[in-house]
């Protein structure tokens, strides 16, 4: 039996390559005290320490990408993060064929409700 091998043609997938690759270092001298700070101020700006010299070489400042979310949507987060973990156990469960007892099934009850719940508030807060 011969195996037929496909060539791939076109695009791969993945990440594009950039069209102007960053490929060259740039060594700075400074001592350790002027290294935190430098550090410290990348991550102020929420960026990395190459970015942040970067910007700040060839701009004269850097500019500072503020991602808050509201905090409802972090309490969504949450509540959904632990509603997932709960859900999960469940089917752990169910997967090894184990039957679910009368506190699993109440746990799965509420878990739907707290679901619902949350889609209404999804939906409340996106209208």
């Amino acid at each position: 039996m011969q195996k037929i091998i496909k060539k791939r043609t076109g695009n791969k997938g993945g990440r594009p390559k950039a069209e102007l690759k960053r490929n060259t270092h740039l060594t700075v001298m400074c001592n350790i005290l002027e290294k935190k700070i430098i550090q410290s101020n990348a991550k102020s700006a929420r960026t990395n320490v190459s970015v942040y010299l970067r910007e700040l070489g060839l701009n004269g400042r850097v500019r500072m990408v503020v991602k808050t979310l509201p905090k409802e949507v972090l309490q969504i987060t949450g509540m959904l993060n632990h509603m997932a973990a709960n859900l999960n156990q469940i089917a752990k469960k169910r997967n090894k064929g184990e039957d679910l007892n009368a506190l699993d099934r109440a746990l799965l009850n509420q878990e739907v409700r707290a679901i619902q719940e949350v889609v209404k508030d999804v939906k409340f807060y996106l209208i």
